[in-house]
């Protein structure tokens, strides 16, 4: 019964991505691109000198987040196991033309972060104490009928914040690749995500801060490694993902065959999932930053797109394409680990505690924004309430359900704050300036 059920949920969550979300993210984005003159391109030199200066600002605030921490906080859930696992599937069921329409939504994708970001900078308010409350749950407020709109996206937010797809990645890896009793491997995650999770954004950016740069280290350093003993094949390997991205591609090994359709709808569906694009997630996080000027820190959302599509997802499917991996029927959570342990044997013994680390800031950021929204919604009870949830889905996805029900469930919730999210984004587009000042 219950696996009619998501079957159901997920033709219709196909749907709505092949007919909804992706039509709106490629028109929204395209519309932002016209209007601002190719801002994320023709900025983008300056948006790196902002992150640099941001990676070097010392200076202390009385009031918000440090925003090097908001930064890693953000992009703790941006870059995560959706990088090495959820958008291998894109690839695996859509084709190798995946990755095009991965790129393309990504460049489109960067200006809608940057305008919920900036939108939730203009109107966030204070939190009555040393910070700020910010985001979707906010500036919806702005428009006719908002408050009922803020009220559905942040109740939303409290489920798109318990992660139990990131959650059951990380425990099949744990339990599987080391063969440890199950339970211990649950509950022990259960209580250190709360125990980082409950510390706010704050905490989550300093964790973040620490164990993102050195995995993004690590995964630069192998895959540059085996890029260039298999540079003679990129040729191959981009004409494939071009002429992919245009054209059916046939079954080849364990891959059934894609339609060009699809190589879109799965490119587009998971730039939005690693990228959190048009969700509103980020704009709570980045509103909640000590920094006073709203295009200084919506080009933070740029440099998060850049870093989880453009970087860590292109490594992890260049990988998984130029190793064959990708059509020889390995299961998701293994393929880029199959493909590095070709190269480096180790990896696949290490392989369930990366998985832990890089999927543990991202359970962190979202339980932290998850809980943020609770608040709006349901006050201070929330404190006591809302750990208890989070302590029973995650124990009950672990148990019940498996990883392409959780995967359904998380993409139904993604595609609902993103119809609703984008609405208020286009409704208040004229509110949103492309302007960038550099300290």
């Amino acid at each position: 019964m219950l696996s009619y059920l998501f079957s159901i949920l997920d033709a219709m969550d196909s749907l709505f991505w092949i007919y909804g979300g992706v039509p709106t993210l490629m028109l929204v984005g395209i519309y932002f691109t016209i209007k601002s003159k190719a801002f994320q391109l023709i900025k983008f030199p300056a948006v790196l000198t902002i992150f640099k200066n941001t990676i070097f600002d010392t200076s202390i605030n009385k009031k918000g987040v440090r925003p090097l921490y908001v930064f890693f906080a953000s992009i703790g859930g941006c870059i995560g196991i959706g990088n090495v696992v959820g958008v291998c599937t894109a690839v695996q069921v859509g084709g190798p033309g995946a990755v095009f329409w991965m790129w393309v939504a990504g460049f489109f994708g960067m200006l809608i972060k940057y305008a919920e970001i900036y939108l939730g900078m203009i109107y966030r308010v204070s939190d009555g104490k040393d910070g700020y409350i910010g985001g979707p749950i906010i500036y919806l407020q702005q428009l006719p009928g908002g408050k009922i709109l803020a009220n559905i996206v942040a109740f939303l937010l409290c489920i798109y914040g318990l992660e139990i797809y990131i959650f059951r990645t990380i425990t099949h890896s744990i339990i599987t690749g080391w063969n440890v009793y199950p339970p211990l491997v649950i509950f022990s995650l259960i209580g250190l995500v709360l125990l980082v999770g409950e510390g706010g954004i704050n905490l989550v950016g300093k964790v973040s801060s620490v164990i993102l740069p050195v995995f993004l280290t690590a995964f630069l350093g192998m895959s540059i490694f085996i890029f260039a003993v298999n540079i003679h094949q990129f040729p191959a390997m981009l004409h494939l993902i071009f002429s992919s991205a245009f054209n059916s591609h046939a079954m080849v090994g364990a891959f059934a065959g894609a339609s060009v359709m699809m190589a879109m709808s799965h490119g587009v569906r998971r730039a939005c999932y690693t990228g959190d694009l048009g969700i509103g997630y980020a704009s709570i996080i980045h509103s909640q930053t000590s920094e006073t000027n709203p295009s200084r820190e919506a080009c933070m959302g740029i440099m998060a797109i850049f870093l989880d599509t453009f970087v860590i997802c292109t490594l992890s499917l260049f990988l998984i394409l130029l190793t064959g991996t990708w059509h020889c029927g390995v299961h998701e959570t293994l393929m880029v680990a199959t493909a590095l342990g070709q190269y480096f044997p180790f990896v696949t013994v290490f392989w369930p505690l990366f998985i832990f680390l890089l999927g543990y800031t991202s359970l962190t950021s979202f339980y932290a924004v998850g809980k943020n929204a609770a608040s709006f919604l349901f006050g201070p009870i929330v404190d006591k309430i809302y750990p208890i949830i989070a302590a029973f889905l995650f124990i009950v996805f672990p148990f019940f359900g498996d990883m392409s029900q959780a995967m359904t469930f998380m993409s139904i919730t993604a595609a609902l704050l993103l119809m609703f999210n984008v609405y208020g984004i286009i409704r208040l587009s004229d509110k949103i300036k492309f302007k960038l000042e550099i300290k």
